[in-house]
């Protein structure tokens, strides 16, 4: 069969973030995939920028990870969660804990960013329920991204995310997003916007401050379209949260695992907060796979005050800590580890963001934003919002590179085992495309 011929229509399946009407009448297409490239089902080769979702640092179809799950597969394929267990989830928990921050040593195991967000929001309520506490308040910030799922969509200040879902939670309230535009073609935090993070200390003054439960933030946004914190930014939210009683989340589903050059963005900042979500680069996103960490006083907490032989905490998924997903995340770890990648990020760094800004002097350019191995490619818009981004990211694909767009950002973020020749292969090709779409 030829690599242009679709071998049906495409129609059964719904997908997902898709405009499935276009995709159907011109698909793009991976039929495999191998380190940072992956092939179309025309055969021309393509590069990954965004590594997939911001998922695979460590390149596609590593054989660690393969003969990692194929082997975990041949001796148990699922374990039932709910009091029971099997030992890969253990040990993934403990290979976790090792990297996050120092008394953030529990470990809450789900299947996605999105499912990790409403598993944090129930944390929250269940920690504050133990201490008697009557907060039923939280704090997020516009243009913020949290998943999909009613309580992240309740968080998420991008319109577009909540414009079809308005029945979502109640006592949801929402702080400015840093981006001013007083910096542009900035590498790293702007000095600019601080004093944004006192929009939290207003909420408290509005609401009372004992009402209010958590603050959740991205510490990086990254799929608005990679909003740096300001400096002192996230200094002054822990300052705050800590002045109120009130739980610090960071959402660090991109921004684990390595993205700034550190295992996350806490430890990047200097900036601890009570919990952390992490997703993708969990399993290098080859198994399904999302965890919350939580200081060991929030796990504490709501386990000590319940009666003994009590189940604590009554939430859970029915692939919670599957198998298959820990030996992937027992592996990715692992490689990152053996692989020194979360260094070779950092080291990569100063390349890939000199690559980046260079994109700066383009016409159709109108910012650059970089942090570590992410980018945020911002070109002025078209006749509506979008409509040049969401056309870029398909006349991209064909030039050879895949990039993952929001509206008119392009989120750039390579692999962390990428060559200098990639960064500039990535970098030529998204000017190739800018080229095309001057009037």
């Amino acid at each position: 069969m030829a690599h242009d011929v679709v071998p049906n229509s495409l129609e059964k399946q719904w997908m997902p973030f898709t405009d499935n009407r276009g995709f159907k009448a011109d698909p793009r297409l991976l039929v495999e995939a191998k380190g940072v490239y992956a092939t179309s089902h025309r055969g021309t080769q393509v590069i990954d920028g965004s590594s997939g979702l911001f998922c695979s640092p460590a390149g596609h179809c590593h054989p660690k990870i393969i003969e990692a799950v194929h082997s975990q597969m041949q001796i148990n394929t699922y374990t039932a969660p709910f009091g029971l267990g099997h030992p890969a989830s253990f040990a993934l928990a403990d290979k976790v804990a090792q990297l996050t921050p120092e008394g953030m040593d529990h470990v809450f195991f789900v299947n996605s960013g999105s499912e990790a967000i409403d598993t944090a929001l129930k944390i929250v309520m269940a920690y504050h329920s133990a201490r008697g506490d009557n907060r039923h308040r939280f704090v997020s910030r516009e243009r913020a991204y949290h998943g999909v799922n009613i309580g992240g969509v309740s968080l998420s200040g991008m319109v577009n995310n909540r414009r079809t879902f308005p029945v979502t939670m109640p006592n949801v309230v929402t702080m400015r997003h840093t981006f001013t535009g007083d910096d542009l073609n900035v590498k790293g935090q702007p000095q600019h916007g601080r004093e944004l993070a006192n929009d939290l200390e207003r909420h408290c003054a509005t609401y009372g401050g004992n009402t209010i439960a958590a603050c959740f933030v991205e510490p990086v946004a990254g799929s608005t379209g990679t909003l740096v914190p300001p400096v002192g930014y996230l200094e002054r939210l822990r300052e705050i949260c800590d002045e109120h009683g009130i739980l610090l989340v960071f959402d660090e589903v991109i921004t684990g695992f390595g993205r700034l050059g550190t295992p996350f963005a806490s430890q990047k900042y200097g900036v601890v907060p009570d919990m952390m979500t992490m997703a993708k680069a969990i399993t290098n996103g080859s198994m399904p796979m999302g965890a919350v960490a939580v200081k060991d006083e929030i796990y504490e907490t709501v386990t000590d005050t319940s009666a003994p032989g009590a189940i604590e905490f009554f939430h859970g998924y029915t692939y919670s800590g599957h198998p298959a997903a820990c030996a992937a995340g027992l592996a990715s770890l692992s490689i990152y580890e053996e692989e020194g990648l979360f260094a070779r990020a950092a080291e990569m760094t100063p390349y890939f963001q000199d690559a980046m800004h260079s994109l700066f002097d383009h016409e159709l350019v109108m910012d650059v934003r970089t942090e570590g191995m992410m980018a945020g490619v911002e070109v002025h818009k078209d006749t509506a919002p979008g409509k040049r981004g969401t056309q870029m990211q398909k006349d991209l694909f064909w030039n050879g590179c895949h990039v993952k767009f929001t509206g008119d950002v392009a989120i750039v973020a390579p692999m962390f085992i990428s060559e200098r020749a990639h960064i500039d292969e990535i970098t030529d090709k998204i000017r190739k495309t800018l080229d095309q779409h001057v009037a």
